[in-house]
């Protein structure tokens, strides 16, 4: 099964490529089906369990390269399946005022590809190879409206990732030169075997800084604020939703802690750079009126909540940080759904002082997005109050006083900057020169009551028999660190 979420997409990306331009439906017909089809497959792994490994060409490691499937990298494969289904769904409705709509969708389906491969490789090499080719379709998806500033916004995305990628290359050539292998498994049994040095403890510092800047965790931080809000709103949906976390925390999550071993000084700095984030997103969304910059810094800080929990070094600060990264994905996505059709309906503005009174005429859009921005805020009963409220009992626990504060009084000003979102945009009066403005399509209405039915649900993923399924193998995955290893190397 592994090898059909790389070869699906890239196949109907070819097959669209060829014959999109004559035929605007085989686009639409052919994204839909490949990506209902992965989602069901991930589900399909999700209810299976367990460990999965394929060998490609029959080649075992660590000679061959392998494709494996472990708790963590299936949680991120649902997730990436799930949000890139819906965004899809959401595409077919929102893409019409866009030319060249099959060229859309060809790169759609192979940002899908590299993120499935980068999740589900175990060599070091392919999954810089992935993450650099997701990085390229991402790129000119952020471009696509052709804009001044989309194109100032991807050229920024390019670069500082490109940088990034380039720390992580210098890291992989070094970890060659030093085991003699890329496998993942394989390295991480040599690497136990051979005392600290200080060139680790540089290539450490080399993967932190580029897949940090994939994570765009601070102050690695700086393009994510223009390419998630220059970006189409669904390509906007899948960056924050799925690319930072598929590219980026999933990268740093399997290095540190299935490569390298996670080690205090480690987890001090995820600490660290988790609290930094939490404060500065925070603190800079409330400045804003461009409705999707504010999503955008409140990913940054949202991002600072789960790098905080894992910074803890504790069992439910794993927990909790597996679980917010869930709740935040699909709230984001919604988010930046709910977002794109306000803004899709107000002829590309968006000021939110510019609205008012949009509640009236887009009903659920706005009901929609006052459940994504409660989930995101941490109010109950909704997925994103049981995570927050973990990562602070987790801070509590671990006697990171502090930090639980932080938590608690961002958690707060999360809060205002999405009431003021709701008050400016869906309640008040309707000016004049809206009345003329409408409900979403069909297609992107349903997408967000999708999303939003999942936020609610998400908070009983607490539940023990859901929890055992969907969470606790991800945990343990980061508990034992070097079960990995013995798993694929068997």
């Amino acid at each position: 099964m592994l090898p059909l979420f790389i070869i699906i997409p890239l196949a109907g990306a070819f097959i669209i490529s060829v014959t999109g331009k004559y035929s605007r439906k085989v686009s639409y017909t052919i994204t839909w089906l490949v990506t209902f089809v992965l989602m069901v497959l991930s589900l399909k792994l999700l209810i299976k369990g367990g460990f999965t490994s394929y060998n490609i060409g029959g080649w075992a490691p660590p000679l061959g390269i392998n494709l494996v499937a472990d708790g963590l990298s299936i949680l991120i494969l649902v997730i990436i399946n799930t949000i890139v289904f819906v965004a899809a769904n959401y595409s077919i409705g929102y893409i019409g005022k866009y030319t060249s709509k099959w060229t859309y969708f060809a790169l759609y389906l192979v940002m899908l590809a590299s993120m499935n491969a980068a999740v589900l490789t175990g060599d070091l090499f392919n999954l810089l190879i992935w993450i650099e080719v997701g990085g390229v379709a991402s790129y000119a998806l952020v471009a696509f409206g052709t804009r001044a500033e989309e194109l100032e916004a991807s050229f920024k995305y390019a670069v500082l990732n490109t940088v990034g990628l380039l720390f992580i290359l210098m890291g992989v050539c070094l970890l060659y030169a030093y085991t003699s292998t890329l496998n993942m498994a394989d390295m991480a049994q040599i690497l136990a075997q051979k005392p600290d040095n200080k060139l680790i403890s540089f290539v450490i510092v080399l993967f932190l800084i580029g897949a940090g800047m994939k994570s765009a965790i601070v102050p690695f931080h700086a393009w994510l604020p223009d390419a998630h809000s220059s970006a189409p709103s669904p390509i906007s949906a899948l960056l924050s939703g799925v690319l930072v976390k598929s590219l980026g925390i999933y990268t740093l999550l399997r290095v540190m802690f299935n490569v390298f071993g996670i080690t205090l000084l480690i987890s001090k700095t995820f600490l660290i750079m988790g609290t930094a984030s939490i404060i500065l997103g925070g603190i800079l969304a409330v400045y804003q009126n461009d409705i999707k910059r504010m999503l955008a810094y409140s990913t940054i800080s949202q991002i600072g909540y789960i790098f905080f929990a894992l910074g803890l070094g504790t069992p439910l600060g794993y927990f909790a940080a597996l679980f917010h990264l869930v709740n935040h994905a699909y709230a984001k996505a919604l988010m930046f759904m709910t977002a794109g059709a306000v803004v899709n309906a107000a002829d590309d503005i968006r000021d939110i002082r510019e609205m008012g009174g949009f509640g009236k005429k887009m009903p659920v859009t706005s009901i929609t997005s006052i459940i994504g921005s409660m989930s995101i805020s941490g109010i109950p009963p909704f997925g994103g109050f049981w995570s927050k409220l973990l990562i602070i009992v987790a801070a509590i626990q671990a006697g990171q006083y502090m930090g639980a504060f932080i938590a608690v009084i961002i958690s707060i000003i999360t809060l205002s900057y999405y009431l003021k979102l709701q008050k400016h945009v869906f309640f008040g009066e309707l000016k004049s020169k809206w009345a003329g403005i409408k409900e979403a399509p069909v297609s992107m209405c349903v997408s967000m009551i999708v999303l939003a039915a999942v936020c609610i649900g998400l908070g009983l993923l607490y539940v023990p028999a859901l929890k055992a399924i969907v969470l606790d193998p991800a945990v343990n995955v980061l508990i034992n660190g070097s079960s990995y290893a013995d798993a694929v190397m068997k």
